[in-house]
């Protein structure tokens, strides 16, 4: 079979500090729409790719010390993505199908490891929602909230960056529980839609950050209070203003000087599910927290998770979940970047707080 071009996004080096675009290289290769003889794996066409912040990680020598490995430079960046299979050497995948899994940021890719692949079999909603509420951010915000956190009825729950990909959703699903739920967001747009839009979804294009926003304004998205962090001077002060009896359920995103507010303003028993640390990623001496004994005073419980160890939980998930979408109970708020040359200022604008919502790329319509 003739060969055929595939632009690809290839990591040019490791990073410190702050990524930048020009960390990322867009270049093109050629590939076979085959796959070779006696291949085990897949070969996809790549339809949709998911930008998260536990790529950032990624991007620097990690050494064995993470549970996944580094980039390799000179490679393709690969993380999330929503793909159709073009030929199969896997008989679980058929010429067709519809995966979502891990990938490669490139127009097509050979993905040997198809034990990571989920065949998408609910085609009723949009495919890049298995970049997001459908996915990995999905099932992240289901295991945190209902696994991690144990919620019971009646309690207050604060989620940081809760204008992203999965604080959007442990929102939604707390409120769907009866619980009062606040979050933080990073700008006074964030913020406002935050605590006025509902029943929404939005695609935009990179250019059009908050015009697109403005007429979300007249419906609730359902979080009961929205506060801008960086407006905030005194952090712990903010959230005794909107948690004056404490914070049973904290969603953390965020890490640093959020963290350290949150310590002091937990209720008796309150549970921290450690779900990433954004703040802390870019920087090359992490920052250490200050109150840590108000986990014993508070007996308190802090816990980090990892979804792929729930992956066994995916058909559960989507029984719940899939009904809310159906019924336009739950809104998932997407930032979409079009085109694969889009992909690294998507990537790097997650750590300057440019998106809204969960950022995707779009590869192919097709």
């Amino acid at each position: 079979m003739a060969e055929v071009s595939n632009k690809q996004v290839l990591l040019r080096d490791y990073v410190s500090g702050f990524p930048k675009e020009s960390d990322m290289v867009l270049t093109s290769s050629t590939i076979k729409l085959n796959l070779p003889e006696g291949s085990k794996g897949v070969l996809v066409k790549n339809l949709y790719l998911s930008c998260d912040p536990y790529m950032r990680a990624r991007m620097k020598k990690l050494d064995g010390i993470s549970y996944i490995d580094s980039f390799k430079p000179g490679f393709p960046i690969t993380g999330y993505g929503v793909s159709k299979v073009l030929d199969s050497g896997d008989p679980n995948f058929k010429e067709g199908d519809l995966v979502w899994g891990m990938t490669g940021w490139e127009q097509y890719s050979i993905i040997n490891e198809t034990h990571s692949l989920f065949k998408i079999h609910h085609t009723d909603v949009p495919l890049s929602y298995y970049t997001g509420i459908l996915g990995m951010p999905g099932m992240t915000a289901y295991v945190g909230f209902y696994e991690i956190c144990s919620p019971k009825k009646g309690e207050h729950v604060f989620i940081s960056a809760a204008s992203g990909a999965v604080g959007q959703l442990v929102g939604q699903f707390a409120k769907l529980s009866g619980f009062y739920v606040v979050g933080s967001a990073g700008s006074k747009e964030k913020s406002f839609l935050l605590s006025h839009s509902h029943s929404y979804h939005i695609s935009r294009m990179n250019s059009q950050l908050f015009s697109v926003l403005v007429d979300l304004l007249k419906n609730k998205f359902g979080f009961d209070e929205a506060f801008n962090y960086k407006e905030e001077p005194d952090l712990s002060a903010a959230l005794k203003r909107y948690f004056p009896e404490g914070i049973d359920i904290y969603f953390e995103n965020v890490g640093g000087k959020m963290l350290d507010a949150v310590l002091q303003n937990m209720k008796a028993h309150a549970r921290i599910a450690v779900c990433g640390m954004i703040s802390q990623y870019n920087l090359d001496q992490p920052e250490g927290a200050h109150n840590l004994m108000n986990l014993v005073w508070k007996r308190a419980r802090m816990e980090g998770f990892l979804v792929f160890e729930y992956y066994h939980q995916y058909p559960k998930f989507l029984e719940f979940v899939l009904p809310y979408i159906r019924e336009g109970k739950i809104v998932y708020v997407e930032d979409i970047a079009e085109g694969l040359e889009s992909a690294p200022a998507a990537l790097v604008g997650l750590f300057a707080g440019r998106n809204v919502g969960k950022q995707v790329v779009v590869v192919s319509h097709e």
